[in-house]
């Protein structure tokens, strides 16, 4: 079970050139498509679920030509988008039934088994009755991943799916990625370099439609061994570090500023630290934008 994305490329009528030759080899698990907001993840997305085609390229999923057979990819696929509109009015049972119906799962008693397991499954099964209108934001995105559920996909697409969450709820979405993930193809599209790093076992860097690197974490955090830095300045001092230094990142702590710099040798009154995949994020943006492809 793998899914084959060749030469991938996508311009919008506006002129927007959102993807940009992607070429992607995705086998069974948790992969993490990592990217600022505008690199091109939606619109990847999007093209993968078949809400649109590109202007050229290829995707196979399985050994099945997915852009010359929508329809066959549709009935193996789960979809999360970034926005997930409900009929809010409507409580989670009910809801569930009639987008199975709407996927397909005609025979009640197979139908009524699947939505209670899934329910079960995403810890809504006490909130059954409610009206999705009452549900946190959380429990929405788990509702949302129920509905993505529904007739044993066997690969899920889920977009951004824990932006502003708050962290209990977050932990608890990505746990059950993590066990969704098992068994089956599931494409992690977020801008949130820890989700990746916690649950995918291998990755890609997306930037203004194009890959700029893939790999696992680890792999990939190897590559920045002994070239990242650390220091602890005043903030006002900042501006003065930032003409001098590659800075990879800045954080507050306790009134001072922590940096994390990218150099080849170490720079006085630095000291070395272990690169993280956030240091590998940040780099692959300011390469990138170096070579002129961000604008």
């Amino acid at each position: 079970m793998i899914l084959t994305i060749k030469n991938l490329n996508k311009t919008y009528d506006n002129g927007v050139n959102a993807l940009k030759g992607i070429d992607l080899a995705i086998d069974k698990g948790m992969f993490g498509l990592l990217g600022p907001n505008g690199a091109g993840k939606s619109s990847l997305m999007r093209t993968l679920a078949g809400l649109q085609t590109p202007d050229t390229g290829s995707i196979e999923f399985d050994g099945v030509d997915v852009l010359a057979n929508p329809q066959l990819l549709r009935q193996q696929l789960g979809y999360l988008p970034q926005e997930f509109g409900v009929y809010a009015k409507t409580s989670a049972l009910k809801l569930l039934n009639y987008m199975a119906v709407l996927k397909g799962i005609n025979n009640k008693s197979e139908r009524e088994a699947q939505v209670t397991a899934l329910l079960h499954q995403t810890n809504l099964y006490q909130h059954r009755f409610n009206n999705v209108a009452t549900f946190s934001g959380g429990m929405r995105q788990r509702f949302g991943i129920a509905q993505a559920l529904l007739g044993a996909p066997k690969l899920i697409i889920v977009d951004e799916p824990t932006a502003g969450l708050d962290p209990l709820e977050r932990n608890r979405f990505n746990n059950l990625l993590c066990e969704i993930g098992q068994n089956v193809v599931v494409i992690l599209s977020t801008h949130i370099v820890d989700d990746v790093q916690s649950l995918c076992p291998n990755m890609a860097i997306l930037a203004q439609g194009q890959i700029q690197q893939q790999g696992s974490p680890s792999e990939l955090v190897t590559k920045l061994a002994d070239k990242v830095w650390s220091k602890t300045i005043e903030p006002a001092e900042l501006p003065s570090y930032e003409k001098q230094f590659a800075l990879l990142s800045t954080r507050l702590f306790g009134g001072k500023t922590h940096l994390h710099v990218l150099a080849d040798g170490q720079p006085e009154s630095f000291s070395p630290v272990n690169a993280t995949l956030e240091d590998v994020y940040f780099a692959t943006l300011a390469n990138t934008a170096e070579q002129g492809v961000l604008c």
